[in-house]
């Protein structure tokens, strides 16, 4: 589904009016039925890479805080205990690549075990980033005797694109995913003193998320939340 801030030819225009001018969009796959019972846990893990990691630690707490606000009964585990208990199975070097892998890591000795332990059922994995895509305008500032100021305008369009595949650690299977995908207008117009108006994608895509990950396991249509 998708969410239209408002239209991208008056984008410009409405960062004045509204703080800043997004759209947003969120894409769900189901696989297999997701049941939480009273005991079983959640975990966010950032997926494994090649090189470096998969989505920034703040993007993460703010979905596992999210997620585990009390409502509709989710659990959340801490990640980093949750890596740490499982050690080294869940470290990005030796984390399981594909659902397939982990009835392999299972069968290891102790391994099953520990998870039970743990608590958690599924295991949520996070891919992605938010980094700047666009920008232009010109802001000058400087100081004088009589006073400072400055002038100009300028802009700059972030995104924020992530995607969660979500894994039954008890079925050793991949649940499905949810996508979500946020661009915003950002900008500073200089009338003597500089007037920021902020598109706060990262935190938007997260309570998009958010949401739809609370459905996913709920099984029902999340709400969209509301964008600024």
């Amino acid at each position: 589904m998708k969410s239209a801030i408002c239209m991208t030819t008056a984008c410009l225009g409405a960062v004045l009016l509204l703080g800043g001018c997004m759209q947003a969009r969120v894409e769900e796959s189901r696989e297999i039925a997701t049941p939480i019972q009273k005991g079983e846990r959640v975990v966010i893990l950032a997926k494994p890479q090649i090189e470096g990691a998969g989505a920034e630690d703040e993007f993460m707490d703010c979905i596992g805080s999210n997620l585990g606000d009390g409502r509709n009964g989710l659990s959340v585990h801490d990640n980093n205990d949750f890596v740490d208990q499982m050690f080294p199975w869940f470290e990005p070097s030796t984390a399981p690549g594909k659902p397939e892998a982990m009835s392999a890591l299972l069968a290891r000795p102790g391994v099953a075990e520990q998870v039970t332990k743990t608590g958690v059922r599924y295991v949520v994995w996070l891919d992605g980033s938010t980094r700047k895509i666009d920008g232009g305008g010109s802001l000058a500032c400087g100081a004088a005797p009589g006073g400072a100021g400055c002038i100009g305008f300028g802009w700059w369009q972030k995104e924020s694109a992530y995607e969660a595949t979500i894994w039954d650690l008890k079925q050793a299977k991949s649940a499905g995913s949810v996508g979500t995908n946020v661009t915003g207008t950002s900008a500073i117009v200089g009338a003597i003193v500089p007037l920021p108006f902020i598109a706060r994608v990262q935190a938007t895509a997260c309570n998009r998320m958010s949401n739809q990950l609370r459905s996913f396991f709920s099984g029902t249509e999340a709400t969209a939340a509301g964008t600024h």
